[in-house]
Protein backbone atom coordinates (compact mmCIF):
# COMPACT_ATOMS: atom_id res chain seq x y z
CA UNK A 1 0.00 0.00 0.00
CA UNK A 2 2.85 2.34 0.90
CA UNK A 3 4.47 1.61 -2.50
CA UNK A 4 1.25 2.57 -4.31
CA UNK A 5 0.98 5.83 -2.37
CA UNK A 6 4.64 6.70 -3.09
CA UNK A 7 4.20 5.94 -6.80
CA UNK A 8 1.10 8.12 -6.96
CA UNK A 9 2.88 11.05 -5.27
CA UNK A 10 5.85 10.76 -7.70
CA UNK A 11 3.46 10.70 -10.66
CA UNK A 12 1.68 13.87 -9.49
CA UNK A 13 5.00 15.64 -8.96
CA UNK A 14 6.17 14.72 -12.47
CA UNK A 15 3.00 16.09 -14.01
CA UNK A 16 3.28 19.37 -12.12
CA UNK A 17 6.95 19.94 -12.85
CA UNK A 18 7.08 18.73 -16.48
CA UNK A 19 7.95 21.70 -18.74
CA UNK A 20 4.97 22.99 -20.72
CA UNK A 21 5.10 23.61 -24.47
CA UNK A 22 5.52 27.34 -25.06
CA UNK A 23 3.47 29.32 -27.60
CA UNK A 24 5.50 29.95 -30.74
CA UNK A 25 6.45 33.61 -31.07
CA UNK A 26 7.65 34.91 -34.39
CA UNK A 27 9.37 38.25 -34.60
CA UNK A 28 7.53 40.55 -37.01
CA UNK A 29 10.52 40.68 -39.36
CA UNK A 30 10.52 36.88 -39.55
CA UNK A 31 7.07 36.75 -41.16
CA UNK A 32 7.22 35.93 -44.85
CA UNK A 33 6.42 39.19 -46.63
CA UNK A 34 4.72 37.52 -49.57
CA UNK A 35 1.85 36.50 -47.31
CA UNK A 36 1.11 40.02 -46.10
CA UNK A 37 -0.84 42.44 -48.30
CA UNK A 38 1.24 45.60 -48.34
CA UNK A 39 -0.32 48.75 -49.79
CA UNK A 40 2.20 50.55 -51.95
CA UNK A 41 1.89 54.31 -52.35
CA UNK A 42 2.01 55.24 -56.02
CA UNK A 43 3.83 58.43 -56.98
CA UNK A 44 4.08 60.50 -60.17
CA UNK A 45 6.15 63.45 -61.40
CA UNK A 46 4.60 66.89 -61.73
CA UNK A 47 5.82 70.29 -62.86
CA UNK A 48 4.36 72.84 -60.46
CA UNK A 49 5.38 76.47 -60.77
CA UNK A 50 8.39 75.46 -62.86
CA UNK A 51 9.68 72.88 -60.37
CA UNK A 52 9.60 69.14 -61.14
CA UNK A 53 9.01 66.90 -58.13
CA UNK A 54 7.62 63.52 -57.12
CA UNK A 55 4.23 63.48 -55.46
CA UNK A 56 1.95 60.73 -54.22
CA UNK A 57 -0.80 60.04 -56.74
CA UNK A 58 -3.59 60.57 -54.20
CA UNK A 59 -2.12 63.92 -53.11
CA UNK A 60 -1.94 64.91 -56.77
CA UNK A 61 -5.58 63.93 -57.33
CA UNK A 62 -6.62 66.02 -54.34
CA UNK A 63 -4.85 69.04 -55.81
CA UNK A 64 -6.52 68.48 -59.18
CA UNK A 65 -10.04 68.13 -57.78
CA UNK A 66 -9.51 71.25 -55.65
CA UNK A 67 -8.45 73.16 -58.75
CA UNK A 68 -10.79 71.70 -61.36
CA UNK A 69 -14.15 71.56 -59.53
CA UNK A 70 -15.87 73.87 -57.01
CA UNK A 71 -15.72 72.39 -53.50
CA UNK A 72 -19.36 73.43 -53.10
CA UNK A 73 -20.37 70.66 -55.52
CA UNK A 74 -22.06 67.48 -54.31
CA UNK A 75 -19.54 65.01 -52.89
CA UNK A 76 -20.62 62.38 -55.45
CA UNK A 77 -19.63 64.79 -58.23
CA UNK A 78 -16.31 65.39 -56.48
CA UNK A 79 -15.79 61.62 -56.31
CA UNK A 80 -16.51 61.30 -60.04
CA UNK A 81 -14.00 64.09 -60.64
CA UNK A 82 -11.42 62.28 -58.50
CA UNK A 83 -11.72 59.08 -60.54
CA UNK A 84 -11.56 61.02 -63.82
CA UNK A 85 -8.48 62.96 -62.68
CA UNK A 86 -6.72 59.83 -61.46
CA UNK A 87 -7.54 58.01 -64.70
CA UNK A 88 -6.20 60.86 -66.83
CA UNK A 89 -2.90 60.86 -64.94
CA UNK A 90 -2.55 57.07 -65.15
CA UNK A 91 -3.27 57.18 -68.89
CA UNK A 92 -0.44 59.66 -69.38
CA UNK A 93 2.16 57.75 -67.37
CA UNK A 94 0.98 54.38 -68.69
CA UNK A 95 2.05 55.56 -72.12
CA UNK A 96 5.29 57.12 -70.81
CA UNK A 97 6.51 56.09 -67.36
CA UNK A 98 8.76 59.16 -67.19
CA UNK A 99 5.99 61.57 -68.11
CA UNK A 100 5.90 64.80 -66.10
CA UNK A 101 2.34 66.00 -65.52
CA UNK A 102 1.79 69.65 -66.36
CA UNK A 103 -0.26 71.38 -63.67
CA UNK A 104 -2.13 73.63 -66.08
CA UNK A 105 -5.04 72.90 -68.41
CA UNK A 106 -2.49 71.46 -70.85
CA UNK A 107 -2.91 68.34 -68.69
CA UNK A 108 -4.88 69.02 -65.53
CA UNK A 109 -5.11 72.09 -63.34
CA UNK A 110 -3.51 71.42 -59.93
CA UNK A 111 -3.00 73.52 -56.80
CA UNK A 112 -1.01 72.97 -53.61
CA UNK A 113 -2.50 72.95 -50.11
CA UNK A 114 -1.07 76.44 -49.56
CA UNK A 115 -2.93 77.64 -52.64
CA UNK A 116 -6.11 75.96 -51.37
CA UNK A 117 -5.77 77.91 -48.12
CA UNK A 118 -5.39 81.13 -50.07
CA UNK A 119 -8.32 80.37 -52.38
CA UNK A 120 -10.74 79.09 -49.73
CA UNK A 121 -9.82 81.36 -46.84
CA UNK A 122 -12.02 80.72 -43.80
CA UNK A 123 -13.71 77.83 -45.64
CA UNK A 124 -10.45 75.91 -46.01
CA UNK A 125 -11.04 73.30 -43.28
CA UNK A 126 -14.57 72.52 -44.48
CA UNK A 127 -13.64 72.38 -48.16
CA UNK A 128 -10.43 70.45 -47.63
CA UNK A 129 -12.16 67.73 -45.58
CA UNK A 130 -14.92 67.43 -48.21
CA UNK A 131 -12.49 67.08 -51.12
CA UNK A 132 -10.29 64.74 -49.08
CA UNK A 133 -13.33 62.56 -48.42
CA UNK A 134 -13.93 62.27 -52.17
CA UNK A 135 -10.32 61.18 -52.68
CA UNK A 136 -10.31 58.64 -49.84
CA UNK A 137 -13.61 57.06 -50.85
CA UNK A 138 -12.36 56.47 -54.39
CA UNK A 139 -8.72 55.72 -53.56
CA UNK A 140 -6.83 53.96 -56.40
CA UNK A 141 -9.95 53.72 -58.58
CA UNK A 142 -9.70 54.45 -62.29
CA UNK A 143 -11.53 53.68 -65.54
CA UNK A 144 -10.78 51.16 -68.26
CA UNK A 145 -12.34 50.25 -71.59
CA UNK A 146 -11.63 46.76 -72.90
CA UNK A 147 -9.01 46.45 -70.11
CA UNK A 148 -7.12 49.56 -71.25
CA UNK A 149 -6.88 52.77 -69.21
CA UNK A 150 -8.95 55.45 -70.92
CA UNK A 151 -8.11 59.07 -71.61
CA UNK A 152 -10.76 60.64 -69.41
CA UNK A 153 -11.42 64.03 -70.96
CA UNK A 154 -13.76 66.32 -69.04
CA UNK A 155 -14.89 69.93 -69.24
CA UNK A 156 -16.96 72.52 -67.40
CA UNK A 157 -20.45 72.67 -68.91
CA UNK A 158 -22.14 71.58 -72.13
CA UNK A 159 -24.79 73.00 -74.43
CA UNK A 160 -27.04 70.10 -73.45
CA UNK A 161 -25.03 67.31 -75.10
CA UNK A 162 -21.45 66.15 -74.95
CA UNK A 163 -19.47 65.83 -78.19
CA UNK A 164 -17.99 62.90 -80.09
CA UNK A 165 -14.25 62.78 -79.54
CA UNK A 166 -13.37 62.74 -83.23
CA UNK A 167 -15.11 66.09 -83.78
CA UNK A 168 -12.69 67.77 -81.37
CA UNK A 169 -9.51 65.70 -81.08
CA UNK A 170 -9.61 63.99 -84.49
CA UNK A 171 -9.58 60.52 -82.92
CA UNK A 172 -12.62 58.27 -82.69
CA UNK A 173 -12.92 56.59 -79.29
CA UNK A 174 -15.93 54.39 -78.55
CA UNK A 175 -16.09 55.43 -74.91
CA UNK A 176 -16.08 59.17 -75.76
CA UNK A 177 -19.30 59.58 -77.72
CA UNK A 178 -22.03 62.18 -77.49
CA UNK A 179 -24.48 61.67 -74.62
CA UNK A 180 -27.33 63.69 -73.21
CA UNK A 181 -26.43 66.32 -70.61
CA UNK A 182 -29.63 68.37 -70.50
CA UNK A 183 -29.02 69.07 -66.80
CA UNK A 184 -26.56 71.74 -67.95
CA UNK A 185 -29.29 73.84 -69.56
CA UNK A 186 -30.46 75.29 -66.25
CA UNK A 187 -27.19 77.17 -65.69
CA UNK A 188 -27.12 80.78 -66.95
CA UNK A 189 -23.35 80.45 -66.77
CA UNK A 190 -23.39 78.51 -70.00
CA UNK A 191 -24.00 81.48 -72.35
CA UNK A 192 -21.78 84.46 -73.16
CA UNK A 193 -21.46 86.94 -76.02
CA UNK A 194 -18.10 88.44 -76.98
CA UNK A 195 -17.44 91.33 -79.34
CA UNK A 196 -14.51 91.76 -81.74
CA UNK A 197 -13.70 94.48 -84.19
CA UNK A 198 -13.67 93.08 -87.69
CA UNK A 199 -9.96 93.80 -87.98
CA UNK A 200 -9.15 91.96 -84.72
CA UNK A 201 -11.39 89.05 -85.68
CA UNK A 202 -9.58 88.58 -89.00
CA UNK A 203 -6.17 89.19 -87.45
CA UNK A 204 -6.73 86.48 -84.82
CA UNK A 205 -7.62 84.08 -87.62
CA UNK A 206 -4.48 85.06 -89.53
CA UNK A 207 -6.56 86.38 -92.42
CA UNK A 208 -5.08 89.45 -94.13
CA UNK A 209 -8.33 90.71 -95.64
CA UNK A 210 -9.83 94.03 -94.55
CA UNK A 211 -13.43 92.88 -94.40
CA UNK A 212 -15.57 89.79 -93.89
CA UNK A 213 -16.82 88.45 -97.20
CA UNK A 214 -18.37 85.19 -96.05
CA UNK A 215 -18.82 82.91 -93.04
CA UNK A 216 -20.01 79.33 -93.50
CA UNK A 217 -20.48 76.95 -90.58
CA UNK A 218 -20.71 73.15 -90.74
CA UNK A 219 -22.09 71.85 -87.46
CA UNK A 220 -21.96 68.49 -85.74
CA UNK A 221 -25.12 66.72 -84.57
CA UNK A 222 -24.78 68.46 -81.19
CA UNK A 223 -24.91 71.94 -82.70
CA UNK A 224 -21.24 72.71 -82.24
CA UNK A 225 -18.95 73.96 -84.99
CA UNK A 226 -17.28 71.05 -86.74
CA UNK A 227 -15.75 73.20 -89.46
CA UNK A 228 -16.04 76.89 -90.23
CA UNK A 229 -15.02 78.80 -93.38
CA UNK A 230 -14.17 82.50 -93.01
CA UNK A 231 -13.51 84.24 -96.31
CA UNK A 232 -12.93 80.78 -97.75
CA UNK A 233 -10.34 79.76 -95.14
CA UNK A 234 -11.23 76.48 -93.40
CA UNK A 235 -10.83 75.93 -89.64
CA UNK A 236 -11.57 73.00 -87.39
CA UNK A 237 -14.08 74.09 -84.75
CA UNK A 238 -11.62 73.49 -81.93
CA UNK A 239 -8.95 75.55 -83.75
CA UNK A 240 -11.39 78.39 -84.34
CA UNK A 241 -12.27 78.38 -80.64
CA UNK A 242 -8.59 78.41 -79.66
CA UNK A 243 -7.63 81.28 -81.97
CA UNK A 244 -10.44 83.49 -80.69
CA UNK A 245 -10.24 82.27 -77.06
CA UNK A 246 -13.91 81.34 -77.01
CA UNK A 247 -15.63 79.42 -74.24
CA UNK A 248 -16.90 76.69 -76.55
CA UNK A 249 -17.49 75.68 -80.16
CA UNK A 250 -21.28 76.10 -79.97
CA UNK A 251 -21.35 79.58 -81.50
CA UNK A 252 -23.73 81.95 -83.21
CA UNK A 253 -21.98 84.64 -85.24
CA UNK A 254 -23.37 87.94 -86.45
CA UNK A 255 -21.45 90.91 -87.85
CA UNK A 256 -21.69 94.29 -89.47
CA UNK A 257 -18.97 96.24 -91.24
CA UNK A 258 -17.28 97.17 -87.96
CA UNK A 259 -17.88 94.43 -85.39
CA UNK A 260 -18.32 90.67 -84.98
CA UNK A 261 -20.56 89.29 -82.23
CA UNK A 262 -20.05 85.68 -81.12
CA UNK A 263 -22.47 84.05 -78.70
CA UNK A 264 -21.28 80.80 -77.11
CA UNK A 265 -23.14 78.10 -75.22
CA UNK A 266 -21.29 75.91 -72.72
CA UNK A 267 -17.71 76.10 -71.51
CA UNK A 268 -14.98 73.73 -72.64
CA UNK A 269 -14.29 71.32 -75.48
CA UNK A 270 -17.41 69.24 -74.78
CA UNK A 271 -15.79 65.78 -74.74
CA UNK A 272 -16.27 63.38 -71.83
CA UNK A 273 -17.72 64.41 -68.49
CA UNK A 274 -19.51 67.69 -67.96
CA UNK A 275 -18.59 68.86 -64.46
CA UNK A 276 -21.80 70.83 -64.00
CA UNK A 277 -23.75 67.93 -65.45
CA UNK A 278 -22.06 65.60 -62.96
CA UNK A 279 -23.11 67.88 -60.12
CA UNK A 280 -26.70 68.00 -61.35
CA UNK A 281 -26.79 64.21 -61.60
CA UNK A 282 -25.40 63.93 -58.07
CA UNK A 283 -27.99 66.37 -56.75
CA UNK A 284 -30.68 64.19 -58.29
CA UNK A 285 -29.34 61.14 -56.43
CA UNK A 286 -26.83 59.56 -58.84
CA UNK A 287 -23.72 58.00 -57.33
CA UNK A 288 -20.27 58.73 -58.70
CA UNK A 289 -20.02 55.44 -60.60
CA UNK A 290 -23.36 56.09 -62.30
CA UNK A 291 -22.17 59.55 -63.31
CA UNK A 292 -18.94 58.20 -64.78
CA UNK A 293 -20.65 55.39 -66.68
CA UNK A 294 -23.08 57.91 -68.17
CA UNK A 295 -20.41 60.20 -69.55
CA UNK A 296 -17.84 57.50 -70.43
CA UNK A 297 -19.67 54.83 -72.42
CA UNK A 298 -18.95 51.17 -71.67
CA UNK A 299 -16.18 51.75 -69.10
CA UNK A 300 -15.34 49.75 -66.00
CA UNK A 301 -14.20 51.24 -62.71
CA UNK A 302 -11.34 49.15 -61.36
CA UNK A 303 -9.01 49.25 -58.38
CA UNK A 304 -5.85 47.21 -58.88
CA UNK A 305 -2.93 49.62 -58.49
Amino acid sequence: MKKIIVFFIVFIVLIITYPKKKDIYIEPEKIVEENIPIEKEFSIKINYNGKVSDILLEDYVLGVVACEMPASFNVEALKAMAVAARTFALYKINNNKNYVMKTTTSDQCYISVDKMKKNWGSSFDKNYLKVKQAILETKNQYMTYKDEIIISFYFSISNGYTENCENVFSQKLDYLVSVDSTWDSKYQYKEKTVKYSVSDFLKNLNIKDNSINSIQIIRSDTGRVNYIYVNGVKYKGSKFRSLLKLRSTDVEITHDKDYVYIKTKGYGHGVGMSQYGANSMANKGSKYDEILKHYYSGVKIVNNL
